[in-house]
């Protein structure tokens, strides 16, 4: 099997859904109710996505998030939602770049986004629910919107695949907050671009980053957020692993015997071994000039998750954390 989008198939050694949930009930999930953040003429909004077109009315207090990255934009926007999704990474499905803002909220944890409990949902009563970083179809998102209204991925993009710029758009405008939105969207970017201007020994370095899976390697391409951390950072992927690239996925799958494309100045490893040795798994990494040179980078479960959620919160928690390792691995 080959490395999927996050959540479905459920692929061992990939991101899965998590299987636990930290429980709460309708009266004490806790959200930010009663706050009024919206700006002036905001609502009514409507929203035009996937599955069609939602009205909102007026700002919404009870929000729930579907997709597995929704709930850190909604935070970030002042909010906390009283029910969540979320990767595997953490039993909550929150990042610890969020701890801060959920700190004395009791949270409700939903198992799946593309096949939530309808039951479940209804029971937080929401005037809201958020599904764009979800994998639910029509069928789901019809029966979801006789609960609240719901507001799903840009239209015409596949699950999983919104960008952080539309998915902050999107819900930004949900939230009634479009100019915070922006405000938000433009800090993230100034983040990422202080990070490079911070390490310029990144710029123009080669590397990848890569995920051992089934005994083969998937390195990940631009058009995946974990390949786009590393080359908003001014690192090029190896020429032996973007011409292989057919453009039909987000990564490139490589063998055992072909890991000689990976070499170059940095690798970046996403697995669930944080202790991971390349060489000791597969003897053909020791001749690499990145492994002998110390250019590889194993990265930890929350930075692993910090790269992946993509998220206006999660990014600067990778800039903080990842980046020096990433520099000092090439320096």
């Amino acid at each position: 099997m080959s490395p999927s989008r996050p959540i479905r198939p459920l692929v061992a050694g990939l991101v899965l859904l998590p299987l636990l949930a930290a429980c709460g009930t309708t009266d004490e999930a806790a959200s930010s109710e009663g706050a009024e953040l919206a700006e002036a003429g905001a609502y009514p909004a409507t929203i035009t996505h996937e599955f069609g077109t939602t009205t909102i009315e007026e700002e919404p207090q009870r929000i729930v998030t579907l997709g597995v990255t929704d709930a850190d934009v909604v935070l970030a926007l002042g909010k906390v939602p009283v029910g969540n999704t979320g990767y595997a990474f953490f039993d909550d499905g929150l990042g610890p770049w969020t701890d801060d803002l959920v700190e004395g909220h009791d949270l409700t944890f939903l198992e799946s986004d593309s096949e939530p409990s309808l039951e479940k949902v209804a029971s937080l009563d929401p005037d809201l629910i958020i599904g764009v970083s979800a994998g639910f179809d029509q069928a789901t998102y019809d029966e979801l919107a006789e609960i609240a209204p719901v507001v799903g991925r840009p239209a015409g993009v596949p699950a999983y695949t919104a960008s952080r710029e539309d998915a902050v758009e999107l819900i930004a405008t949900a939230l009634g907050q479009p100019s915070a939105g922006e405000r938000i969207v433009e800090e993230t970017d100034a983040a990422i671009a202080s990070a490079r201007a911070d390490h310029p020994e990144l710029e123009g370095a080669t590397g990848a980053a890569v995920l051992p899976y089934d005994g083969k390697y998937g390195a990940f391409l631009p058009g995946d957020a974990r390949g786009q951390f590393l080359a908003d950072l001014g690192v090029t992927l190896p020429e032996a692993v973007s011409e292989r690239d057919t453009g039909g996925s987000f990564f490139v799958e490589l063998s055992r015997e072909n890991v000689g494309a990976l070499d170059g100045d940095l690798l970046l490893v996403l697995s669930d071994d944080e202790s991971l040795d390349l060489a000791a798994e597969n003897p053909l990494f020791a001749s690499l000039g990145v492994v002998q040179d110390g250019g590889v980078v194993v990265a930890t479960t929350d930075e692993r998750g910090a790269i992946t959620y993509n998220s206006p919160l999660s990014v600067p928690y990778a800039v903080e954390n990842l980046v020096p390792r990433l520099a000092a691995a090439v320096s």
